[in-house]
């Protein structure tokens, strides 16, 4: 606990500190001190990261689910809108001096333009004076000769071009804020509206062929499944599960694999969440190993509710497929602090290696043990793709692969990006998507 209280004093600097940049650029620099849009954008600072925080540790504290809902939605959206909106002021930092300038260029060319005197008329023939009739009182106001402007006119034609700011250096910076912020807003709300619309719209299927040597001609063109990091929650509930299953049965596989972090949340809170799992056909079954947020929810109580449903636990345990292959699953390594970590030993350590093993583990960190236990293929999730750019680049240094299929000796490494999301219901750069790996011998 001690231990964890200096990455969160840091963490709670870093908030504090990014929401005060916030402010300052689209509450203290685009409004009036004192003002209704003053106090408005203040207290919108200061309540959503509080929901944001509250919806990161509500689940974790035991709060009830019916809270966890209720701060799901603003607080984790938030935090992407977050993001986005930070990386767009950013880039708005340079665009700001070059968008000043040009204001002040075009003030200043706009003056000289009107200002400029017009050419003289050409002389015309002087007319006789006529006698006029005296008068008594001169009028108050001469009228004005024929093609002149009133004066009040004529000096606001020499201010700002229409559309832009006044030539003072207030308005312009205020008009700057403005152009910059706004800009900055709409592309952070446009990019979380688009990438939440596309999690809860549910995920894609892709189709990837992975040859394997030993596979037996037989088993030429087996399809397997593989979803992972289906996320049910507070904001992803029974209508996502039921997408996902709609989805997998429309391929007709041989085989699925729900490859861990089924759940965030307790068998009590997301139970009927999950049942439209028992809704999964597979001509050889459907099977699932824990993820590492299953042992933030209650892992063993979890395992015995998916074996209810119809799917098949694999915890570190191998069954012979009839296809002609071995199928081994590990548990995931969050389990070590439970005493039930990956043990690739008891999963494959006796196994006739001239068989072809598939293998599913949650992690792709795992790798190193299936190449050293001779693994064919390895499936895995955990990543999310990265899930919101740039966070590919930070999944990059923590995984071997973020998503994919790549070879290491000899064994292949295929990374799902997931079927939902963590946090904020929202992907951006890295679509949701059911696979369907399909076998292919090349003894075929």
């Amino acid at each position: 606990m001690f231990a964890f209280l200096p990455f969160l004093v840091v963490a709670l600097a870093l908030l504090g500190a990014v929401h005060w940049y916030v402010w300052r650029r689209l509450v203290r620099d685009v409004t009036a001190a004192r003002g209704p849009a003053r106090r408005i954008g203040t207290a919108a600072v200061v309540v959503l990261p509080l929901l944001s925080v509250a919806a990161l540790v509500s689940g974790r504290a035991g709060a009830p689910f019916p809270f966890q809902q209720v701060v799901a939605w603003p607080g984790f959206l938030w935090l992407a809108v977050l993001l986005y909106l930070v990386l767009a002021l950013v880039v708005g930092e340079a665009v700001r001096p070059l968008l000043s300038r040009w204001l002040a260029r075009r003030a200043a060319v706009a003056p000289a333009a009107v200002a400029a005197p017009a050419p003289a008329p050409a002389p015309e023939p002087v007319p006789v004076p006529l006698p006029v009739p005296e008068r008594t009182a001169e009028p108050a106001t001469e009228p004005a000769e024929p093609g002149t402007e009133p004066a009040a006119e004529t000096g606001a034609r020499t201010g700002a071009v229409a559309g832009a700011p006044a030539a003072s250096g207030v308005s312009r910076r205020l008009f700057v804020a403005r152009v910059v912020g706004g800009a900055a807003a709409a592309a952070a709300a446009g990019t979380v509206a688009n990438g939440a619309y596309g999690v809860l719209r549910g995920p894609g299927v892709k189709r990837v062929t992975v040859p394997l040597a030993k596979l037996p001609r037989a088993a030429h063109g087996y399809r397997i499944a593989v979803v992972s990091d289906i996320h049910l929650g507070p904001i992803l509930g029974r209508a996502h599960a039921q997408r996902i299953v709609d989805a997998v049965n429309a391929t007709q596989p041989d085989l699925i694999a729900v490859v861990g972090d089924l759940v965030d949340g307790t068998v009590e809170n997301l139970g009927p969440a999950a049942e439209p799992l028992a809704r999964l056909r597979a001509r050889h079954g459907s099977f699932f190993v824990t993820g590492n947020h299953e042992y933030f929810s209650g892992a063993d109580a979890w395992v015995d509710h998916v074996r209810e449903l119809g799917l098949r636990p694999l915890r570190n345990e191998r069954l012979e497929i009839a296809a002609g292959f071995d199928l081994a699953g590990v548990d995931d390594v969050a389990g070590e602090s439970e005493g039930r970590g990956p043990d690739f030993a008891r999963a494959l350590g006796d196994r006739d290696r001239s068989r072809a093993a598939v293998l599913l583990a949650h992690q792709p960190v795992v790798i190193d043990d299936a190449v050293a236990h001779g693994v064919d293929l390895q499936l895995s999730g955990h990543t999310h793709g990265g899930q919101l750019w740039p966070g590919n680049l930070l999944a990059e240094l923590a995984n071997p692969t973020v998503a994919g299929l790549e070879r290491y000796g000899d064994t292949q490494l295929y990374v799902s990006r997931g079927a939902g999301a963590w946090g904020p219901p929202v992907r951006v750069g890295a679509p949701s998507d059911i696979t369907v790996v399909q076998l292919a011998s090349k003894q075929a």
